[in-house]
């Protein structure tokens, strides 16, 4: 199975009306936030992975996730942890991760009450290419001027905390039940497995890797899990689907062909976890693609 994902785009008060250039859609008047990558069938079995583009020419909101454990337990299918990569930012631009000190649940509540919480989250500086894996329980927030390519769980589960006077509803029993109130715990540094694959994140739920193909060359992609390619920079040709910068490609239980073109192919390579896929791609021009690490050097 290789398909173009269908590109659906989410207004949010917070969003941008120049999407360029990651998407040609025109947002009509509307401020687009989002734009959510799905199977083009319908009738096809539910994802277990989005992914997803945000544009964010204001802050969004502070907010956490739950963990499967306690997405279950209010009646929701699935938790969610989320990873970022940083697309674009402006020079100023910034993320929240996690808190400066750790709270009780008493000292998070107030600080929710009061609006205090944006003061405790822990704002830090980023830049392009900048990568940042979000489990689920972490308190977070994308600040202005980034736009940024999100791979999470297929969960829309989100508790907001604070929302800059935007009149939304917040969520502060659930925020303070599925938060982990503490710093941020520092995530493993990507690691390069091949000459053409670099290691972002990996977890229980998705590996998300970093390709980078010579132009005009010819490779087998293994997609034994569900499996979703964003095209960073170049072209590409899978299968009967040609795609260029900003186009999404779905793969599932096949062995695709995956041809770069002439000024070669950058792509984020995201599938199912919880470990990278030794065999997920192997050239067919005799380039090397020895591994260069053991899994347990990864730290994953």
């Amino acid at each position: 199975m290789i398909e173009r994902a269908h590109a659906l785009a989410v207004p949010k008060p917070w969003g941008s009306a120049d999407l360029r250039p990651w998407s040609n859609i025109q947002p009509d008047g509307h401020a687009i936030g989002e734009i959510w990558f799905q199977r083009r069938d319908n009738t096809a079995a539910g994802a277990d992975l989005l992914f997803k583009l945000l544009f964010a020419r204001e802050p969004l909101s502070i907010q956490v996730h739950p963990d499967d454990v306690f997405a279950r337990s209010i009646g929701l299918p699935r938790g969610k942890t989320e990873a970022w990569y940083i697309l674009s930012a402006a020079p100023d631009a910034k993320v929240a991760l996690g808190l400066k000190q750790p709270l009780t649940p008493s000292e998070l509540r107030a600080s929710i009450d009061d609006g205090s919480i944006a003061e405790l989250v822990d704002w830090r500086g980023v830049r392009e290419h900048d990568v940042f894996c979000i489990p689920a329980g972490t308190i977070h927030a994308i600040g202005a001027g980034l736009v940024v390519a999100e791979i999470q769980q297929n969960s829309d589960a989100t508790f907001r905390l604070f929302d800059h006077g935007r009149g939304r509803e917040l969520q502060a029993d659930h925020a303070v039940a599925a938060a982990r109130a503490e710093p941020y715990a520092v995530q493993p540094a990507p690691a390069r497995l091949t000459d053409v694959r670099t290691l972002l994140a990996a977890g229980e739920h998705f590996v998300l890797e970093r390709i980078t193909l010579p132009p005009e060359s010819i490779w087998e992609l293994h997609a034994r899990r569900e499996t979703w390619m964003f095209i960073l920079d170049g072209e590409a040709r899978t299968g009967s689907v040609n795609g260029s910068v900003g186009d999404t490609l779905f793969l599932e239980a096949d062995r695709a062909r995956l041809s770069a073109g002439r000024r070669g192919l950058t792509a984020l390579l995201s599938y199912l976890g919880p470990k990278p896929i030794p065999e997920l791609l192997r050239s067919l021009d005799g380039l090397d693609t020895c591994w260069m690490v053991h899994l347990r050097e990864l730290s994953i």
